[in-house]
Order: structure tokens, then sequence, then C-alpha cells
């Protein structure tokens, strides 16, 4: 797997260790431990961003940020769970496959347009 895609997958994830941060930091110590998680975030973002689209980079830190934080809400955090936030979570990841797809083919029109 290329080294930009991990960072895709690092991204996503510390995000949503940040987000779980901020609904159980109670004291002002978690913060410490908040804070460089989210510049760490940050910086695999930007380190995926030079190498990948990022369009597509921030359309997958975005969805995994609210699909992550959906499903937190229910498994973590005891939410309810309707067929309504089921479907817009298909929609969601739908639309991050769909963008990846469209970003793909524009790679290779540009790919063959450069051979030609």
């Amino acid at each position: 797997m290329d080294r930009a895609w991990i960072y895709v997958i690092l991204t996503s994830l510390f995000e949503l260790v940040w987000i779980f941060g901020f609904n159980v930091a109670s004291a002002w110590w978690h913060w410490i431990i908040i804070i460089p998680i989210i510049f760490l975030d940050f910086m695999f973002l930007s380190k995926a961003c030079e190498k990948l689209p990022t369009g597509t980079v921030y359309a997958i830190f975005a969805a995994a940020g609210t699909v992550g934080t959906a499903l937190m809400d229910i498994f973590i955090f005891d939410r309810d769970f309707s067929f309504a936030k089921g479907f817009f979570i298909i929609v969601i990841v739908a639309g991050v496959i769909a963008l990846k797809l469209a970003d793909n083919n524009t790679t290779d029109e540009q790919t063959e347009m450069r051979t030609e």
C-alpha cells in the first residue's frame, strides 16, 4: 500500500480519537492528551495531501469522521439508531467511493492526454 494511503488511514483514525476525547474530557489534563493528537492528526492529513488529491483525502477524512462519530454515538454513547441515520451513513460512504472513482477517471484521462 502506498504510504500516502497509510496517512489517510491514520488521519481518519486519529480524528476519531480526538473526537472521542472531546466527548469524555472532564479534567484539564485530558486536554494535554487531546491537543497533541489533534496536531498529529493534521500532520498526517497534510502528509496525505502531498501525494494524493486534496479533495479525495478531505472527503475520506470528513466521511470517516462523520460516519465514525455517528457510529461512536450509537455504540459507545448509547444514542438511538434510526433508519434515516443508517441510510445517510450509506449515502456518505457511497459519495466518497464515487468521488474516488471519479478522481481515478480524471487521472487516467490526464495520463492519456500526456502520452498523445
